[in-house]
């Protein structure tokens, strides 16, 4: 298996390293593309110094022979590049924005339509907004118990969802705080640190935010449902990495909180983590770094018998990135005939 990571010195590019250094894969050959900035560098790899990180050009013989490329470098390198990518047939797994909602490009979350796949006809596969894939995970056990109608969730998301500059951002204005200094603010439109900012990417004519209308339009994409009602509120955190989610699902039926957590417990990628008692529920602080999408706090809805509430949290550079996307590789890998 011949595989590219194009984006290679970013966060989640180096994520990617990090999610492959232990997957189920065996690579014969690890291509690494980068800016110029970046070009030139190397990294440790399954025990071996890898080739020096390319500079991405328009050549597409430096993709021939790649069977996966995985491309976290931003939207408008995406743009620019896809046809370079997959000209000698790689399959491009994209974690930008830049080809979600197009209709011949498929949005997949393996646990919960890992078929769609299969249908890429331009050889691209979109990797969903972070919060979306966190989300879907854990809608998808209800949604089998009864169709969803209608979902509100509350994002409370890490800094890390900004990239390597937004949690180095967070560290410094944390320090600078601490001694008595003025915070630098950079990265984030107004000081993260002991703050809370409700508003991530820019703003739409509705009021809502991109971020907001990424879960709005993805989740009906993903879970094939366009009637399905979804309203997102995304706030920025002072946490470092992982994120939480607060969300409330109505379903056609009224769902026991038995059967639910009875589908939370079977649920693949699902991991729950649900006493009414202290620590007994699930929090960035711990679950950065690890896999699954973690689910507690499971209620009825007070205001909708026909409603569940509860609470996720995901590390938003794995499970949210670059592992989601791994992940679709090993589904095509499997399920291929």
């Amino acid at each position: 298996m011949n595989i590219a990571i194009v984006g290679a010195s970013g966060a989640v590019g180096q994520e990617f390293l990090s999610v492959l250094e232990n997957a189920p894969i065996d690579i014969d050959n690890l291509r690494l593309f980068g800016s110029e900035r970046s070009a030139g560098r190397t990294y440790t790899f399954r025990g071996a110094e890898t080739e020096p990180v390319r500079q991405l050009t328009d050549n597409p013989e430096d993709f021939k022979d790649i069977d996966f490329a995985f491309v976290s470098a931003g939207a408008s390198v995406s743009r620019q590049y896809a046809d370079v990518i997959t000209a000698h047939g790689a399959i491009m797994i994209d974690n930008s924005s830049a080809f979600r909602m197009d209709a011949d490009v498929p949005l997949v979350v393996p646990e919960v339509n890992g078929d769609d796949a299969f249908t890429a006809p331009r050889g691209i596969i979109a990797n969903p907004n972070c919060t979306t894939i966190q989300m879907v995970v854990a809608l998808k056990p209800i949604n089998e118990l009864s169709p969803i109608r209608r979902v509100h969730v509350a994002t409370y998301q890490a800094a890390s969802g900004a990239g390597a500059t937004g949690m180095e951002e967070l560290e410094l204005q944390t320090r600078q705080l601490m001694n008595g200094e003025q915070p630098t603010v950079k990265k984030f439109v107004s000081q993260l640190a002991f703050n809370l900012i409700p508003h991530i990417d820019v703003f739409t004519d509705n009021g809502y935010t991109k971020e907001e209308m990424k879960m709005h339009c993805e989740t009906k994409k993903i879970m094939h449902a366009p009637d399905l009602e979804v309203s997102a509120t995304c706030v920025r955190v002072p946490v470092m990495r992982a994120h939480s989610e607060a969300i409330w699902a109505e379903t056609e039926r009224e769902l026991s909180l038995e059967e639910v957590r009875e589908a939370f417990a079977d649920a693949t990628g699902v991991v729950l983590v649900d006493k009414a008692e202290a620590l007994g529920y699930p929090q960035p602080l711990d679950k950065a770094g690890t896999d699954p999408v973690y689910v507690g706090r499971v209620r009825k809805d007070l205001a909708n018998s026909k409603g569940i509430t509860f609470w996720t949290v995901a590390d938003q550079i794995r499970k949210g990135a670059a592992l989601n996307a791994v992940q679709i590789a090993l589904y095509i890998i499997a399920h291929r005939k």
